[in-house]
């Protein structure tokens, strides 16, 4: 082997020349925002701000742990997981029905390679449908139910049921349209319904990932049932609300306590459905 032909190790990263640039140009992107937010990031340890945030923290000291405290906390941790599925399942109802009408994949019409006016109408009034449901914040949803029917668990309920149906059923689009469409496509020229072609064409190659999305799209749901609860709509959030108005620190703090138990156990409910679906 020839050692003169060998060329020296280089010094430095040959390619810090264009990442300081791109560092440089996302600094000087970033900086108009944090003008435009008031983004001040130094109040935080100031000797003022240091000590209203110490007595603050030291008022969730010690946690509360009497018996009757922890039977009501486990009512609406249970209350809001119930909230979370009942909502995800209402969601699915929406989402599911929507998500057939919204899909070219499935379109007869579009087997020509171009769809026919009235489905594609269709498809587009489905579509918008879709980004209204999305587009307006479950917090929002639980606002407007919550003076419809009342103060409780069923405002959060429908208020994710129609947030998260606008979301399942766009994401559920994306993947079906995204997936492998030849067996759909031959199973409707051959004249099956769109219901088998969906079935037997499009849900076995997609079972998996629309599932591990459901499953994450819960878990979200679960972080959404507390905050929900801070306008009312029951659960746990809403006696973590009522717990900080009477500034009782000890009974917020173990209810934060909980509801981090509470996701973390979600995750793991998740994370291990993934695994067996992958």
């Amino acid at each position: 082997m020839n050692t003169a032909t060998l060329r020296p190790a280089p010094t430095r990263d040959p390619a810090w020349v264009s990442r300081v640039f791109w560092i440089g140009a996302a600094l000087v992107l970033l900086w108009p925002l944090g003008v435009a937010t008031e983004f001040k990031p130094w109040v935080l340890v100031e000797p003022k701000n240091l000590k209203v945030t110490a007595q603050f923290l030291g008022s969730f000291l010690p946690p509360a742990l009497d018996g009757e405290f922890l039977a009501l906390v486990a009512r609406d941790t249970w209350r809001t997981v119930a909230i979370a599925t009942a909502g995800m399942a209402l969601a699915l109802v929406l989402a599911i029905p929507l998500t057939l009408a919204s899909t070219r994949v499935l379109s007869v019409s579009a087997l020509s390679g171009r769809m026919a006016r009235g489905p594609w109408l269709v498809r587009q009034a489905v579509r918008w449908l879709l980004i209204v449901l999305r587009s307006i914040p479950e917090l929002v949803w639980a606002l407007v139910f919550v003076r419809v029917v009342g103060l409780g668990p069923t405002a959060g309920v429908l208020a994710i049921a129609l947030t998260y149906g606008g979301m399942l059923g766009k994401v559920y689009g994306e993947i079906l349209e995204s997936g492998e469409a030849h067996a759909t496509q031959t199973l409707l020229r051959n004249g099956a319904s769109r219901l088998q072609a969906f079935f037997y064409g499009l849900l076995p190659t997609n079972a998996a990932e629309l599932t591990s999305y459901t499953v994450y799209r819960w878990e979200c749901a679960i972080r959404s049932s507390v905050v929900l609860g801070f306008v009312g709509a029951g659960g746990l959030g809403q006696q973590m609300d009522n717990a900080m108005k009477m500034f009782n620190g000890g009974e917020v703090a173990t209810m934060l306590l909980v509801f981090m138990a509470l996701v973390a156990l979600a995750d793991r409910v998740s994370a291990g459905l993934r695994k067996a679906l992958g």
